[in-house]
């Protein structure tokens, strides 16, 4: 086996995100707090309670993010209500959870820098891991010998350098950045391998130091064209 270049150990940051749309990020966090609070108590939190959590001393501020929330379509407000507050689609039986989607490697790795994720796509947990879960559009070619083909949405879930497997298909921070690439054992030695099947591998002769990557563990594929929806729907 042929050692590549000095492997680029930089981790791979997998972003935990799990609420849909293009939010700020107080507006997310107080979104995600909400959900969590209503599966947990079958109620809303009052502003007050919002306020506390995030250490908002205003509650007219915290009315604000509010509103915004109902501005975009995620909450709808009942003034005369004391925490008449309903969020917008929720299940409070299902199990899944909001992923981010990217359209290919290069929005990940941009948008990692920016925090700034504008799409999300709902998985079922059974399915996914959940926390650090994110997905991304499948490119042409690449990934074939997979039998993944362009334009299917690949799961990817984080894992450590040391919790990869031989064969595994993994995103990882390859010295042209991110990219696909397939992962091969030897002893404790690990050999990632560019996709599909181009360049030398990158030797990794200590597994934990490449950090946290991601595995691709399932895809979705449509058969048939997507319907066309009348508005979206979250959680």
């Amino acid at each position: 086996m042929r050692n590549g270049p000095k492997p680029d150990t930089t981790p791979v940051e997998v972003p935990d995100l799990r609420v849909t749309s293009s939010l700020s990020e107080m507006e997310r966090r107080i979104l995600d707090y909400m959900v969590v609070y209503l599966k947990t108590n079958t109620y809303q939190p009052s502003i007050r309670e919002i306020g506390e959590e995030f250490g908002i001393k205003s509650t007219k501020t915290v009315s604000e993010h509010l509103q915004a929330l109902a501005d975009k379509g995620f909450l709808e407000r009942d003034p005369s209500r004391s925490r008449g507050v309903r969020i917008v689609g929720m299940d409070l039986n299902a199990q899944t959870f909001s992923a981010p989607c990217y359209r290919d490697l290069g929005e990940m790795d941009r948008t990692i820098a920016s925090d700034d994720v504008s799409q999300f796509v709902s998985l079922d947990r059974s399915m996914a891991a959940g926390t650090g879960c994110f997905t991304v559009t499948a490119p042409a070619g690449k990934l074939a010998a997979a039998g993944i083909a362009e334009g299917d949405l690949l799961v990817v879930e984080p894992v450590s350098g040391s919790q990869l497997e031989d064969g595994d298909v993994v995103v990882a921070r390859m010295p042209s950045g991110l990219d696909y690439v397939k992962v091969h054992k030897e002893g404790s030695r690990l050999f990632l391998h560019p996709l599909p099947g181009e360049g030398a591998p990158v030797a990794i002769d200590d597994p934990s130091s490449l950090g946290q990557v991601g595995r691709v563990s399932g895809f979705y594929r449509r058969i048939s064209p997507l319907p066309e929806a009348s508005a979206p729907t979250t959680h």
